[in-house]
Order: C-alpha cells, then structure tokens, then sequence
C-alpha cells in the first residue's frame, strides 16, 4: 500500500485513466464488431433493393460513431495516433470494398 500522499494520489489516478481507457477500447471493439456483422449482412443483399440502401446508410452511421470515439480516444491519449489512422483506414477501406467503389 502506498505510504505518502502523492502516491496514494496515483493509484485513484491510475485507476480513473484504467477505467476510462477500457470505456474507449471496448467500446470501438464492440462498435467494430457490429460493423463488421452489418456488413455481412449488407454484402448478401441484391445491388437494386431499397434494404441495401437503407443498410448502407446504417453502416456509415456506425462508421461515424466509431470514427468519432477512436478520435476521442486519441485526444484523452488511449490510442497512439498512428494506431487510431489504422484502425479508422481499415473500416474505411471495408466498407468502400462492399460497395463496390474500387
């Protein structure tokens, strides 16, 4: 156990940042997951009905909200900034695949 002030100060700190950076990170994992399953599902429809469209517009919402918790998640330092382009670059570039944009 710590024996000053300034360390028991610390281990609250510690566990404050512990428990905001798991918020960030499980979430983006189980938004990405949902994504990743949405996109099945949208790559299984035919190209001209009017549920791929209505799909396609859910999964950029996902996007979205991922994007702008992994950029949260980079402002409050629980991502490195190379890693948060990665991970956003590689839902990007999944969604433009089921498209068809390439």
């Amino acid at each position: 156990m710590a024996n000053n002030k300034s360390a028991k100060k610390r281990i609250l700190i510690s566990k404050r940042n512990n428990l905001q950076n798991r918020f960030y990170k499980s979430s983006v994992k189980t938004l990405t997951k949902n994504f990743l399953n949405d996109l099945e599902i949208f790559k299984s429809y035919e190209p001209t009905t009017d549920k791929k469209k209505e799909l396609n517009l859910h999964l950029e919402k996902t996007l979205a909200s991922i994007y702008s918790l992994i950029d949260k998640g980079l402002k409050k330092n629980v991502y490195h900034k190379n890693t948060a382009a990665r991970k956003k670059a590689k839902l990007a570039a999944l969604l433009k695949n089921a498209c068809g944009l390439i």
